[in-house]
C-alpha cells in the first residue's frame, strides 16, 4: 500500500515536472533591444516585475545600449528583434537597415534639449545668440538631443557652423559639466536632471521650446517583424499595458523607476522622477492609431518623422530624406486592435 502511495506520489510529480517543462517550452523567445534608465524603457522593467510576458507567451531576452547609433548597428547582427529607441537612430535604422518604426513610446520633446552651466545659464540670459555664437556644444551626435539642440538654434538665428559641435558620449557629457569642462550640451532626460541637481547646470532651450516635436521610437527589424508579425503585436500589447498600469499607479511606479535608473547608475530626486511623468506624453492604443491614421494626406507621425528626417539630411547623416510611409508602419498596432485578448490587456491599468 505505502510502495503504491509512494508511486503515486513520484508520478503526480514527474506529470508535474513535465507540464512545467511544456509550459516552460511553449514560450517564445524575443530579442529586446532599449537604452537603461530612460522613461521610455519602463515598461519593458514594469512588465518583467509583473509577468506579463508570460501573458502572451513570450520570453524576453534583454540587451542595452549607451546610445541609438550603437544599437541600431547592432540590427545588423540580428542581435535583437524589437525594442525602443531615439526617432533620430529610427529614421537611420531605416535607411541603413530597413528597421520599421512600429509606434511612439512617448513624447519627449521637454526632455531633449540645449542645457548650460551657472556660467553659461547667466550669459544666455542676457543674449541667448551671443551666448551661443562661437561656443563648443557637447553632444551624442545623431540623436534626439542634436535635434533638439539644432532646433533651438535656429530659434535664435543662428546655424549650426555658428557653433562647435562636439561629439561626447551623455555620461562623459555629465561628467564634464560636472568638472567644469564644459558649459553647454545636448543632453536628454533623466540625465538633464542630473546635472542640474548635481552640477548646477540648467535646462536653456528644449526641443519643446523651439517648437520642435521629439517622438521616441518603438521599432523592429523588418525581416523579423515580416516573418513574425504576431510577436512583434504581443510585444506591443505588453508594453502599452505597461504605461496603462503606470499611468493610473504612480507612486508605485516611482518606486520601480527608483530601482530601474538605479540600476542603470542614474540617482535622480523624486521630483525629478514625478517630472518625467508629468512633462512627457504617451499614448494610448487608440491614439496611437490615430496618429498613425493616413486617412489624409499623411498622418500626425508622418509629419513628425519627416521634420526629423531633413534634419538629418542636413545633417548630412542621411543623403536623401526617405517617405516615412516606407517606414512607419501601423500594420501591428492594429493588429493589436483587432485582437480581443490582445486589445484589452493593452488597455489594462490593473
Amino acid at each position: 500500500m505505502k510502495l503504491s502511495r509512494i508511486a503515486s506520489v513520484l508520478a503526480f510529480g514527474l506529470a508535474v515536472g513535465t507540464v512545467n517543462t511544456v509550459s516552460a517550452q511553449a514560450l517564445t523567445p524575443i530579442k529586446i533591444s532599449y537604452q537603461p534608465s530612460l522613461y521610455w524603457a519602463m515598461p519593458f522593467h514594469v512588465a518583467t516585475e509583473k509577468g506579463w510576458w508570460k501573458e502572451v507567451g513570450l520570453a524576453p531576452e534583454f540587451s542595452t545600449f549607451p546610445a541609438g547609433v550603437p544599437q541600431i548597428a547592432a540590427s545588423a547582427a540580428g542581435s535583437w528583434d524589437v525594442g525602443g529607441t531615439g526617432s533620430v537612430p529610427a529614421v537611420l535604422g531605416h535607411v541603413r537597415f530597413g528597421i520599421k518604426t512600429i509606434g511612439i513610446s512617448n513624447d519627449e520633446s521637454v526632455g531633449n534639449g540645449l542645457i548650460g552651466s551657472a556660467k553659461a545659464a547667466a550669459e544666455f540670459a542676457k543674449d541667448p545668440a551671443a551666448a551661443l555664437r562661437g561656443k563648443t556644444i557637447t553632444l551624442t551626435q545623431n540623436s534626439t538631443a542634436d535635434f533638439a539642440v539644432q532646433s533651438c538654434l535656429k530659434k535664435y538665428g543662428l546655424k549650426k557652423s555658428d557653433v562647435v559641435m562636439k561629439n561626447m558620449g551623455q555620461a562623459e557629457i555629465i561628467s564634464a559639466l560636472s568638472s567644469n569642462n564644459t558649459d553647454l550640451a545636448g543632453m536628454w532626460a533623466p540625465n538633464i536632471y542630473t546635472v542640474e541637481e548635481k552640477a548646477g547646470a540648467k535646462l536653456l532651450c528644449s526641443g519643446k521650446d523651439s517648437g520642435a516635436i521629439v517622438p521616441g521610437a518603438l521599432i523592429a527589424r523588418g525581416d523579423y517583424a515580416k516573418q513574425n508579425p504576431e510577436n512583434v503585436a504581443k510585444f506591443l500589447a505588453v508594453y502599452l499595458r505597461s504605461w496603462s498600469w503606470m499611468n493610473a499607479h504612480r507612486a508605485e511606479s516611482i518606486r520601480m523607476m527608483k530601482d530601474f535608473y538605479a540600476k542603470g547608475g542614474v540617482s535622480i530626486s523624486e521630483a525629478a522622477m514625478n517630472k518625467e511623468f508629468d512633462t512627457r506624453p504617451t499614448f494610448s492604443l487608440q491614439k496611437q492609431i490615430e496618429l498613425m491614421d493616413r486617412k489624409g494626406a499623411s498622418s500626425q507621425m508622418d509629419k513628425w518623422f519627416d521634420e526629423l528626417a531633413v534634419f538629418m539630411r542636413e545633417t548630412g547623416a542621411v543623403q536623401q530624406v526617405p517617405k516615412s510611409s516606407e517606414y512607419v508602419t501601423d500594420e501591428f498596432m492594429k493588429r493589436v486592435q483587432a485582437d480581443p485578448k490582445l486589445r484589452d490587456m493593452a488597455n489594462m491599468s490593473k
